[in-house]
């Protein structure tokens, strides 16, 4: 064999060469870029739903700085069966979706109760409390359930009643653009305020119906308008608001609230 064609770069062994060698490196790469930045991209992603929290309680400055904003606002963890706070996990670092499927922090919800679709939720739970002057302003509770295409990831923002929404504003989810991306839309979001969950009972009655709440409804304070082609997104947030503040979410906790502050 001669040397030209024993050092050929354009045989198939030097091009196969070649290729696994620029494969390792770009793996490295890329492999040492996801690790540098993942610090960077969980700061982001705290910071986003620190800014949905500052917002949905209607105190979001565009200017302000979003950590010192959020130093207001007190995280406390529940425990949800009991409805009582708990010193059990740290609200910094809990992972509520992690923990449901974790077998000592998550447990299977029955399917007779599962209108959020999401199979299992984890025992503990964050609130948010903001104070004004004088007591509690607002408490700010973590909401998810399944839509059309996604899992929707928000907050519910509740007066110092336990019963009346002062907003409801979601940051993840997949929902048909156009259609049932409509949650996020000011007008859409601005209706839920002053909309009452509970009527006298434990279970809630608020729900997104289909087309426009008749204003002489009697119970149009529990109503909020549907959404135009996309009724299964509108489902899905009925579904998930209602079991988020019904007695297998946060419903004892919400009761427990509002005879606390009866009590103040």
């Amino acid at each position: 064999m001669s040397e030209k064609n024993k050092f050929d770069r354009d045989s198939i062994s030097n091009t196969l060469i070649v290729a696994i060698g620029l494969s390792l490196v770009c793996s490295v790469i890329v492999s040492s870029a996801a690790i540098v930045l993942k610090p960077i991209q969980e700061k982001n992603e705290e910071e986003f739903r620190q800014q949905i929290i500052l917002d949905v309680a209607g105190l979001m400055q565009p200017d302000g700085n979003i950590e010192d904003m959020f130093a207001a606002i007190e995280p406390r963890m529940v425990e949800l069966d009991t409805g009582e706070y708990s010193d059990a996990v740290d609200p910094a670092t809990f992972d509520a979706l992690m923990a449901a499927g974790d077998p000592q922090l998550g447990i299977a919800i029955p399917s007779d109760k599962d209108i959020a679709g999401i199979g299992r939720r984890a025992k503990y739970a964050p609130v948010y409390i903001v104070r004004d002057g004088t007591g509690i302003d607002q408490v700010i509770l973590p909401v998810y359930g399944k839509g059309l295409w996604s899992t929707m990831q928000g907050y519910l923002s509740i007066a110092p009643d336990g019963n009346t929404v002062r907003g409801l504003r979601f940051y993840a989810h997949a929902e048909t653009p156009g259609l049932g991306d409509q949650i996020d839309k000011e007008p859409w979001r601005a209706q839920w305020a002053g909309k009452v969950i509970y009527d006298g009972g434990d279970e809630p009655q608020i729900r997104v119906i289909k087309g426009v709440v008749p204003a002489a409804a009697p119970d149009a304070s529990h109503m909020i308008d549907g959404l135009s082609g996309a009724t299964l997104t509108a489902n899905g947030v009925t579904g998930l608001v209602r079991y988020w503040t019904g007695p297998h979410g946060f419903g004892p906790y919400l009761k427990n609230f509002r005879e606390d502050i009866a009590d103040e």
